[in-house]
């Protein structure tokens, strides 16, 4: 997943950054340097935002998955 593709997804979901920080248990920083491109998207996070695309919530999340 490209630095790209993780900002598109998140805002396709109406995520802020914040929730997405919340949802994977990291900090905003991480997921702005993801977005940014200064930290590699691991395979586990890209992982997770198919989960969430597909329907599937996080364990514990606020996250809600798109109908």
């Amino acid at each position: 997943m490209t630095p790209n593709e993780f900002k598109n997804w998140r805002k396709g979901l109406k995520l802020k950054q914040q929730d997405v920080a919340d949802a994977f248990e990291t900090t905003v920083r991480a997921v702005q340097m993801w977005e940014a491109g200064d930290r590699p998207i691991s395979r586990v996070v890209a992982l997770a935002c198919a989960a969430i695309s597909a329907g599937l919530s996080p364990v514990g999340s606020s996250i809600d998955a798109p109908e």
